[in-house]
């Protein structure tokens, strides 16, 4: 075995194309979730122009790939998934049957600790290092849409109809209702990440989109485009209006939902969820497994899931000054976090409380 790392401009397009078989080829093995398009090397390029210290591991075995591992590194050896924060999928990337040291691999890339907060299940040398699990809901469409919606009328009756009665609403009271699924208009990413910022700060969330590099890689993304990989903005237009908007990253057979909002005017018809029908529809007729709704617990979530997928978080570490001081920063505030999130005894005041503050500099900057 060797382990060779690259700058992400390096690495040679039949490496690129070995990446890609490896993806294309794991629901064949059992391991679905490595075709996500988090873990594609179109993400892991992307993020390499709008983040410094990215790299990628090349890990062969008899001269050809055996397994891909994108991430950043600091000058002081402190190593994080490609993406932290943003990233709903991150791990190694690798073919059947591959055996891997999380420790040598560490060493190997000239790491002392690498944090990740979304760890794709089955990467066990990673495991290891894990603080804690979390659900990831799906919503699986390889029957049909159609198979998905009768499950979802035998599950959820009252939501289902529901729903779908909102749409109808919707389309009598403002005009004719019209989905797209892959929208090219580059107004129309502008209108949700638009949205999704006051969407933030309404519910006194960090935006995301108020760092320049979140925006930048979105905006690349929306760019990019190959046969197994693509950005996809998804629309939902009343009278050639928008009401709702997803903006996530498409692979081969999963769709990765990323960013959704909708316009708050419209927020009585539950465009949103009717947008995710739509997506979901769409999404099945281009011969797509499921849709990941991404980790976080959500009324929308709960309603739409057929399953959950799990994801860790965590960090594996050398025995080393550097990875015991990043440790000791990171977990008492991770451990908070999860409580807090966890426990609806102290989730939903620090909810109002949230969603109170924001609404505070909602005013101020009236």
């Amino acid at each position: 075995m060797t382990i060779t790392v690259h700058r992400p401009g390096e690495l040679t397009a039949a490496d690129r194309a070995a990446w890609t078989a490896l993806q294309s080829k794991a629901h064949l093995h059992g391991s679905p979730e490595l075709g996500n398009p988090f873990l594609a090397p179109e993400f892991a390029l992307a993020t390499g122009h709008e983040r410094r210290g990215v790299r990628i591991a090349v890990v062969r075995e008899g001269g050809e790939p055996a397994a891909f591992f994108p991430f950043q590194k600091s000058v002081t050896g402190v190593g994080r998934a490609i993406g932290l924060g943003v990233s709903d999928c991150q791990g190694l990337v690798h073919r059947p049957g591959f055996r891997w040291d999380g420790r040598e691999l560490l060493r190997a890339c000239g790491l002392v600790v690498w944090e990740f907060d979304h760890l794709a299940s089955g990467q066990r040398p990673f495991e290891t290092g894990a603080t804690g699990s979390f659900p990831s809901p799906v919503i699986d469409i390889d029957e049909g849409y159609e198979t998905y919606l009768g499950q979802l009328r035998a599950r959820s009756p009252k939501f289902t109809r529901t729903t779908l009665a909102k749409e109808r609403r919707l389309g009598r009271d403002h005009g004719a209702v019209r989905y797209v699924h892959d929208e090219r208009d580059p107004e129309a990413l502008a209108t949700l990440m638009g949205w999704k910022s006051a969407q933030y700060r309404r519910t006194g969330r960090s935006d995301r989109f108020a760092h320049p590099w979140i925006t930048a890689l979105v905006r690349r993304l929306f760019h990019t485009r190959t046969e197994s990989f693509a950005g996809l903005l998804s629309v939902l237009y009343v009278a050639d209006m928008p009401v709702a908007a997803h903006f996530g990253l498409r692979g081969e057979r999963v769709l990765a939902c990323w960013f959704p909002a909708y316009d708050p005017a419209y927020s009585k018809y539950s465009p949103g969820l009717v947008l995710h029908l739509r997506m979901a529809e769409a999404a099945a007729a281009d011969g797509i497994a499921y849709l990941d709704l991404g980790r976080g617990q959500k009324e929308y979530k709960d309603s739409l899931k057929t399953r959950e997928l799990t994801v860790s978080e965590g960090w594996v570490a050398l025995r080393h000054p550097v990875a015991l001081g990043h440790r000791a920063r990171r977990a008492p505030v991770r451990a908070l976090r999860n409580t807090v999130l966890s426990r609806p005894e102290f989730f939903e005041p620090a909810d109002k409380l949230l969603k109170r503050m924001g609404k505070i500099r909602s005013l101020s900057r009236d």
